[in-house]
């Protein structure tokens, strides 16, 4: 790869990381071209020239976000066999995340997410598509458990996607909010019996 172009992704990967980082704690709205040059002792120019506009940095700020969540929760938890063990596993990485946390501020999506979900644009789009694909990803991953013969037929994936999600999205907020990390273990604890009480097999889970 070209020197230039190799400095030029990595100048990029340097702003987004800075970028996620002051979003998860201010909001999306709080980026600006001029602080992250400060901030990273880069020229304005040099900055924008990545961009172009608040917009598009705060696009590919949500979009750097979702590349983080699928190495940090999706991709290690597919490590583990589909079926039961798979479901837990992606209700752990999650917790796992918001809980270390990856971003000063904790998850960006629980951030980005009230921020916007009343703002009409380009940039509420790509947080609801995220937010979407990682219900369906939760859904479908419970009906591959179901398909195994793993889950009860009888189950509806996306209610148990929903509830398991919501459990743990609690945790996260409740855990930020009231600075106890003790929420996490009560969210994974309720989430491992919910998992037991639609199991074919509960000993799996072990």
């Amino acid at each position: 790869m070209d020197k230039r172009v190799l400095r030029g992704l990595q100048s990029r990967q340097l702003i987004l990381d800075r970028a996620m980082n002051i979003a998860s704690v201010e909001g999306l709205e709080s980026l600006s071209v001029r602080r992250l040059a400060t901030e990273l002792e880069m020229s304005k120019s040099g900055v924008f020239a990545q961009f172009g506009s608040k917009e598009e940095l705060q696009l590919a700020t949500v979009r750097a976000a979702i590349d983080v969540f699928a190495a940090r929760v999706v991709r290690p938890a597919r490590k583990t066999p589909a079926g039961i063990r798979r479901v837990r596993a992606l209700c752990e990485a999650w917790m796992h995340y918001a809980r270390q946390p990856v971003f000063e501020g904790g998850c960006f999506f629980l951030a980005a997410a009230p921020e916007f979900d009343a703002r009409p644009g380009r940039v509420r789009d790509a947080i609801a598509s995220a937010r979407r694909d990682w219900q369906t990803l939760y859904a479908a991953t419970i009906a591959e458990a179901q398909n195994l013969g793993e889950v009860r037929a009888d189950l509806n994936p996306a209610d148990l996607a929903f509830e398991l999600d919501a459990l743990a999205r609690t945790a996260a907020e409740d855990a930020a909010l009231l600075d106890d990390d003790r929420r996490y273990d009560r969210a994974a604890a309720i989430i491992l019996a919910r998992l037991a009480s639609v199991a074919t097999d509960p000993a799996a889970l072990e």
